[in-house]
């Protein structure tokens, strides 16, 4: 506000810095529900002209953004795959808001072909990670990611059709997929459906928008608790992959569900049972808001 030159600009920025009730609410509508940058706001409120050394000194630093691994070291033992959707969309402005790691990473195509391919560099490191499978192939795992909730399950399915390749045993391995539109969001479709005719897979998915009554990962689960329990009685382990804010919690929910109604356990007995599955490392979330 101390930069702005217009008295009705410089009073809207002060009243918004404000702890006050009306302050409050205007910096919600007018930055958090319009999804105004810094320089949305600096083109919005003309007279506002910080000195730039200001602007980036108030700036925080670019955090890094961290991908699941969707491949596996053992069938791609010198590269790295990840799954991303590029972020675009318009705000209430009218504006065209881009993700920053997305935008930048879908350039970074690499041209030519054999000895004469040129890759573009991208700063990576690898962080270690609780998310991983079983060390006997033979346990049954359930994938339940939705979206690019999918990314480290193909990893892992790859991984068991390498060990299924070298003629060890693989347990079921079951993954539960959903997407708004099969024909425009199924990612890995081909991948995933060769797998499911090979028998290695078994495959539910859900394709929220393709009928009238949205249909999400959840109903499959619901659909196939009886042989969710079977998994679960047998020692399987259980992972979830995607949104925390609804998906998660409700796929919790309804594995409490099953436990109740197929293992005939008591609400408390369901409760303590999930929990121990996250204790023993056989109930595993990698989830984002």
């Amino acid at each position: 506000a101390n930069y702005t030159s217009d008295p009705a600009e410089k009073a809207k920025l002060e009243e918004m810095s404000s702890t006050t009730p009306e302050g409050k609410a205007l910096y919600q509508t007018w930055v958090v529900d319009d999804v105004r940058h810094i320089t949305h706001i600096l083109e919005d409120l003309p007279s506002c002209k910080p000195p730039i050394d200001h602007v980036l000194e108030l700036l925080p630093r670019l955090q890094p953004r961290f991908y699941s691994i969707a491949s596996s070291a053992k069938v791609h033992p010198t590269s790295v795959h990840i799954c991303g959707v590029v972020v675009e969309y318009q705000t209430p402005t009218g504006r065209v808001n881009k993700g920053v790691a997305t935008t930048w990473l879908q350039e970074k195509i690499p041209t030519g072909e054999g000895e004469e391919m040129v890759c573009p560099k991208v700063p990576v490191y690898v962080r270690r990670s609780q998310f991983r499978l079983p060390n006997r192939p033979q346990t049954p795992v359930i994938m339940i990611g939705p979206g690019t909730g999918l990314a480290p399950f193909r990893g892992f399915i790859q991984e068991r059709a390498w060990q299924k390749s070298q003629g060890k045993p693989v347990g079921p391995t079951v993954l539960y997929f959903g997407c708004r539109n099969k024909s425009q969001d199924f990612i890995y479709q081909d991948e995933l459906e060769e797998w499911e005719k090979d028998g290695l897979l078994t495959l539910h998915t859900a394709f929220s928008r393709d009928q009238e009554e949205k249909r999400y990962v959840t109903h499959c689960l619901r659909e196939t608790g009886a042989a969710v329990w079977d998994l679960l009685d047998q020692g399987a382990h259980l992972y979830v992959c995607g949104d925390a804010k609804m998906m998660a919690k409700d796929v919790r929910n309804i594995i409490g569900e099953i436990c109740r109604e197929f293992g005939k356990m008591s609400e408390t007995e369901a409760e303590t049972f999930v929990k121990k599955l996250e204790s023993q490392k056989r109930y595993s979330a990698d989830v984002w808001s």
